[in-house]
């Protein structure tokens, strides 16, 4: 079963393939070694796993990929049970149950979007620094602060920018697909 807007459908071509595809092949590219090359001052490794994980609490690759997972699941529910209760596709548009159960889905892909994009913010901000200052207080160092070099902060840079445009656009590709559904609804756009 197949989305039942044309909007629905690109959106699932363009969030399904292209963002799927850019997170496995680049991200991986560009955050794949991260860790191995970051390094600190003294260039230890206990200073710099220690830093690491305080500049990254999480990798970027699985936050993007939880993201992935974490927005697909209401158009995997509805899916699911319009497969169970045997729908076709063009019911969707047709009953106001299906109808609103769909928007539904797609409001609530707008909404963990939205909360994704909120995280991202939180999570690495807007820009990579080439240099990280780490508090290393709780490893009992005779200094507090140590300067930490991050490998590749340019592409890292423009790989964020990426990810919040590719958010910014699955979000307005569903506020679309809502339009449209409640344009065919209404009546103004004739249904596929």
């Amino acid at each position: 079963l197949r989305p039942p807007t044309v909007i629905g459908q690109f959106h699932t071509l363009f969030f399904g393939s292209i963002r799927m595809f850019f997170l496995g092949v680049l991200g991986f590219a560009v955050y794949g070694n991260e860790a191995l090359h970051f390094s600190c001052d003294p260039d230890k490794r206990e200073v710099n796993l220690f830093c690491y994980n305080q500049f990254r609490p999480i990798t970027p690759q699985v936050f993007w990929a939880l993201q992935l997972v974490i927005v697909l699941v209401p158009g995997a529910f509805f899916h699911l049970y319009a497969a169970c209760k045997s729908i076709k596709q063009e019911d969707i548009l047709q009953k106001s149950s299906y109808t609103g159960f769909y928007i539904f889905s797609v409001f609530l892909r707008i909404v963990l979007e939205v909360v994704a994009f909120w995280l991202q913010i939180q999570l690495f901000g807007f820009k990579v620094n080439a240099i990280y200052m780490c508090d290393v207080g709780a490893l009992e160092k005779k200094f507090n602060i140590t300067r930490c070099m991050v490998p590749e902060h340019f592409e890292k840079t423009i790989f964020l920018i990426a990810m919040y445009t590719f958010t910014v656009i699955t979000m307005i590709l569903c506020v679309a697909e809502i339009f449209e559904i409640s344009c065919r609804r209404l009546g103004f756009l004739k249904t596929q």
